[in-house]
C-alpha cells in the first residue's frame, strides 16, 4: 500500500471527517460568543437564530414550504437528467447532430436563469410547472455536454470488441456507452444538482407563494431578520446534505472506476 493510497483513505475516513469539522465548529463558536451582546438588528445572536430556526423550520413549514421546494428541485433535476442523458447519447453517437445544434446549445447555455424568469411567468404563470421547467432547463446542460464527451471518448478497442460480440444497439448503449461514460455523466449530474438548488431558491424569491426562498425573502421585507438568517442557515444545511448524499451514491456507482484509478 503506497503512501498516496494511505493518504486518500485517511482523508475519506474518520480522520478526514474530524479535520473537516474543525473550521465550521470554530466559526460557530466565534459566532455564538461574538453575537451574544450585539446590538445590531441586522445581526441577531446565533442563539436567537437557532431558536427561530427550531420554531419555524421544525414545524408545519416542513410541509408547507420545505417539501414543496425540494419536490420542485428534484422534479426539475430528474427531467434534466433524463433529457440530458438521452440527447447526450444521441449527439455523442451522431456527431453531425452535435455540430449542427452546438450554436443553439451554447446560446441557451449562456442565458442566466434570472433572465428567463419573466418569460416563464408570462407563458406559464407562477405555479409549480414554470419553476420545474426552468430548473430542468438550466440544469440540463452540464448533464448533456458531459454525456456527449463521455460517449465520444469511449476507447475504440472497446467498440471493436462490442462489434465482434454483435451487441444490438440497445445493449451497446446500456452496457458499453453509458457504462463507460458514467464517470463524466455523474460529474455533470453533480454540477446540475447544484444549479438546480440555486435556481430553486431564485425562482421562489422572484415568483412564488411558498417555499424556502419565498419565506426567506418575505422575512427580509417584513424586517424579521432572525427568520431571514434561519432561512439562509436552512439552505446551507440542505445544500451540504444533498451534496453529501449525492457523493455517497456517486462513489457507490463508480466503485469500479475508483478501483481502476487506484490500480
Amino acid at each position: 500500500m503506497t503512501a498516496q493510497t494511505i493518504g486518500k483513505r485517511w482523508s475519506t475516513g474518520l480522520g478526514g471527517v474530524i479535520v473537516s469539522l474543525i473550521v465550521p465548529v470554530g466559526i460557530l463558536v466565534v459566532w455564538w460568543f461574538g453575537s451574544l451582546n450585539t446590538g445590531s438588528p441586522f445581526f441577531p445572536s446565533l442563539q436567537s437564530i437557532l431558536e427561530t430556526f427550531a420554531e419555524t423550520w421544525l414545524s408545519e413549514k416542513v410541509v408547507t414550504d420545505v417539501l414543496p421546494s425540494l419536490g420542485r428541485m428534484f422534479a426539475g433535476f430528474a427531467i434534466a437528467v433524463v433529457v440530458g442523458v438521452a440527447v447526450g447519447v444521441l449527439f455523442g453517437r451522431i456527431r453531425i447532430l452535435a455540430y449542427a445544434f452546438n450554436p443553439v446549445l451554447q446560446f441557451f447555455r449562456a442565458l442566466p436563469a434570472t433572465a428567463l424568469i419573466p418569460v416563464s411567468i408570462v407563458l406559464l404563470g407562477i405555479g409549480d410547472t414554470p419553476k420545474i421547467l426552468l430548473i430542468a432547463f438550466v440544469s440540463v446542460f452540464p448533464v448533456l455536454l458531459n454525456t456527449i464527451d463521455g460517449v465520444r471518448n469511449i476507447d475504440p478497442v472497446v467498440e471493436d470488441v462490442v462489434r465482434s460480440y454483435r451487441f444490438d444497439k440497445a445493449q451497446r448503449v446500456r452496457w458499453v456507452q453509458l457504462h463507460a461514460a458514467s464517470p463524466q455523466v455523474l460529474a455533470g449530474m453533480r454540477v446540475a444538482l447544484s444549479m438546480a438548488f440555486v435556481v430553486m431558491v431564485v425562482t421562489e424569491m422572484l415568483a412564488a407563494t411558498n417555499g424556502i426562498g419565498y419565506v426567506t425573502l418575505t422575512a427580509q421585507q417584513s424586517f424579521q431578520i432572525s427568520l431571514m438568517w434561519s432561512g439562509l442557515l436552512l439552505l446551507g444545511l440542505l445544500g451540504i446534505i444533498i451534496n453529501g448524499l449525492f457523493v455517497l451514491v456517486e462513489r457507490r456507482l463508480l466503485r469500479w472506476y475508483v478501483q481502476d484509478q487506484e490500480d
